[in-house]
């Protein structure tokens, strides 16, 4: 059956979203090999229900779960999550409590599923102020999955890219004073060797939900040349159409590098 070209909708102002048919699956001939996605909107979701945040929060585990799992049975080499940037200490304590007990939560209830999918599970971000309990179940979970081979699961968890960057430029200046390397000699793949994410691909997509047209200090040496997708959905409602329609726009881009089409 011939496909006609797919209609266009505005989803969020800037940015065009492909309405796709679901007979068309050419899309996945073209997958990304790292998704990235700031997942936002899980307290506006919770206001718009009338509930609390926390309801948001809860809601939000759904997503997280659906995401990784549908992400890792279409072949995604690597997805990145922002779960808790650095910033979002100057929430309420309880609400930062909550979010605590629910990470340390998930990383016991989702083990079977990452065993399961040959997950394997990394962390990046800082671990200071992270209650111990919840590190410990983290660093159970990294470590039980350490030998799949399947899909990457990053977790940003107390994370912000500045600092990232900086802690990166400390390192080098520290092994330039110490004579273990020439200043001269640092290019770009050494600096990225330095971060956290040093031995992960860049990735090629980010998406963002609720709306916002903002990086919100994630992955920025990373994101360099990633292509960006927006939803108006708020987190807790990002479902697993949602990320195809994600990649269906991102196999229809042409992606230049700062080149020239050809012609």
């Amino acid at each position: 059956m011939a496909m006609s070209e797919p209609s266009r909708r505005s989803d969020s102002p800037g940015v065009e979203r492909v309405a796709c048919s679901p007979e068309d699956t050419s899309w996945r001939e073209r997958l990304p090999r790292h998704v990235a996605i700031i997942m936002d909107g899980n307290g506006r979701w919770a206001q718009a229900q009338g509930q609390p945040r926390i309801e948001g929060h809860q809601r939000g585990v759904t997503s997280v779960r659906r995401t990784t799992e549908h992400a890792a049975r279409l072949g995604i080499e690597q997805l990145t999550l922002y779960c808790l940037s650095s910033e979002n200490w100057r929430r309420p304590a309880a609400e930062l409590e909550f979010l605590m007990c629910l990470l340390e939560k998930y990383m016991i209830e989702e083990r079977e599923l990452i065993m399961r999918e040959n997950i394997r599970v990394r962390m990046i971000g800082r671990r200071d102020g992270l209650p111990a309990s919840t590190l410990s179940e983290l660093d159970q979970t990294v470590e039980m999955s350490a030998g799949n081979t399947g899909m990457t699961l990053c977790l940003a968890i107390n994370y912000g890219a500045r600092d990232e960057i900086a802690t990166a430029a400390r390192r080098l200046a520290e092994e330039a004073r110490a004579g273990s390397l020439d200043p001269g000699g640092i290019d770009e793949d050494m600096f990225a060797s330095r971060l956290a994410t040093a031995g992960m691909p860049d990735p090629d997509l980010l998406i963002r939900t609720a709306g916002e047209m903002r990086v919100s200090n994630f992955l920025l040496w990373q994101i360099s040349y990633a292509e960006i997708w927006v939803t108006q959905a708020c987190w807790p409602d990002f479902n697993e159409t949602l990320l195809e329609e994600a990649l269906a726009d991102f196999a229809r881009r042409d992606r230049r590098f700062g080149g020239l089409s050809p012609s």
